[in-house]
């Protein structure tokens, strides 16, 4: 038991303190360099504590500089020097990124693909949808079916656009990588690309990679008990890679099978060969990470990304964040194919944003092509079906001082719902929309 039962986070909101936090965080910077020690992790932590204690007056409550000064010194006392360097980089990482956040930095990110952007903002701004006032005002005069036949046709058009490309790189191609952040809307867009090379002769076997993820007792677990299963260090790399790099050479391999029900990973379950002319076809998230393919040179793949970069401003003049159309998109798929409550999404959705940061968004302009797979008149959708829970979490998570992330992003999405003219009857939407992914209703098969 230890002698103080608070911390003082960098707000300055005094929180329970949980020695679970500082094991998982030892433990997923031993993951970042591959390791997967739990019971080291706990008798590092272990020892960070008792140098805290032996450090604090009677009554003290320590800060997070504290703690983290003190797992840095445990780590490297201990000889584990590669963790602490990983441990260090994220902090420092962390660290950067909330000073820019203070500092509202005037110079554009060098990870945002400006061009694509200018492009969506115009065609926003031509088709009356770059604010949710114009959006609310056409659906009034009884115009949603021509939005959606507008906002599917620009869809099409981006995929016949990649279509054209791939054909292009074709002689040299052996893999098409298809990534994005969660609920970018890969799946969809991995079949409809699929569909249409298919018929100009091309032949693609598509490859899961989320059959080569640890054992879900592997990933680091927060205090919460939630699982962080979005990483690339989630999946097995190593033998991603040499799979990847046989299959190129024509090689034949034996692919594993994840069972999400029981969270583990069965080895040599399925076998793969590249016979002639035939392209890998890989819907991942983490497809841009130079990690997952470093074994395959790039004349070889044709990297694909996908993002909803909805390019509309609220009542009050702020742009809507793609992450949060990918949130709501989130809750609503994983209430239906994971089991997941919408509450447990949101609750998980710092995991997520934490890993796109590090591991996706640094490399979007590596990619070839840039698809924006959002729907201006999704968010009309969304307000019927999500509005009164965000009212909920709104109220519930406002004075919790664990689950302030949570409330900051539910207090977000729910302003801007709040001004959307809803919209409950879905039939316009195409059954092969990507948005039939995330609210039901696809002919395709998910």
């Amino acid at each position: 038991m230890s002698k103080f039962s608070n911390v003082i986070k960098r707000s300055g909101a005094v929180v329970p303190f949980n020695k679970d936090r500082i094991m998982n965080a030892i433990y997923r910077a031993a993951v970042a360099v591959g390791g997967r020690d739990k019971e080291l992790a706990e008798k590092l932590a272990d020892k960070v504590l008792e140098h805290l204690e032996h450090e604090c007056l009677p009554d003290c409550n320590p800060n997070i500089e504290d703690i983290q000064d003190v797992v840095e010194k445990v780590l490297i006392e201990s000889g584990h020097a590669k963790v602490a360097k990983a441990y260090i980089i994220y902090r420092e990482d962390a660290a950067r990124r909330r000073a820019a956040e203070l500092k509202h930095a005037s110079r554009p990110s060098e990870y945002i693909p400006w061009a694509k952007i200018w492009h969506v903002l115009d065609w926003a701004s031509q088709h009356e949808l770059d604010t949710i006032e114009k959006l609310n005002k056409r659906i009034e005069a009884g115009d949603f079916p021509h939005i959606v036949h507008e906002c599917e046709n620009a869809y099409e058009d981006q995929i016949n656009q990649a279509v054209e490309m791939i054909k292009e790189k074709s002689s040299t191609l052996k893999m098409v990588l298809i990534s994005g952040p969660s609920s970018s809307g890969k799946t969809t867009t991995t079949i409809k690309l699929d569909q249409k090379l298919n018929k100009l002769g091309f032949k693609f076997v598509t490859m899961n990679v989320d059959n080569y993820f640890f054992d879900l007792a592997l990933h680091p677990k927060d205090e919460f008990g939630d699982y962080d299963f979005e990483t690339p260090q989630a999946l097995d790399l190593e033998m991603i890679n040499e799979h990847l790099y046989r299959l190129s050479k024509g090689e034949k391999v034996v692919l594993p099978y994840y069972d999400f029900k029981t969270g583990t990973r069965h080895l040599n379950r399925t076998e793969m060969q590249l016979k002639e002319k035939e392209i890998l076809l890989i819907d991942s998230l983490h497809g841009l990470y130079p990690e997952m393919t470093k074994s395959i040179d790039d004349e070889m793949k044709f990297k694909l990304y996908l993002e909803p970069l909805m390019q509309m401003k609220d009542y009050e003049g702020n742009y809507i964040r793609w992450a949060d159309i990918r949130l709501i998109r989130r809750m609503l798929r994983d209430s239906v194919h994971r089991a997941y409550n919408p509450e447990q999404t949101l609750l998980h959705w710092h995991y997520v944003r934490a890993s796109e940061i590090r591991s996706i968004i640094p490399y979007i302009n590596t990619t070839d092509y840039i698809i924006n797979s959002a729907m201006p008149y999704e968010i009309a959708l969304y307000r019927p079906k999500l509005l009164n829970r965000f009212i909920e979490w709104d109220n519930s998570f406002k004075d919790d001082e664990l689950r302030q992330d949570a409330y900051l992003r539910a207090s977000r999405v729910l302003k801007f719902l709040n001004f959307v003219r809803p919209v409950e009857d879905d039939s316009p939407v195409p059954g092969d929309s990507v948005l039939r992914e995330f609210i039901g209703g696809s002919v395709h098969q998910y």
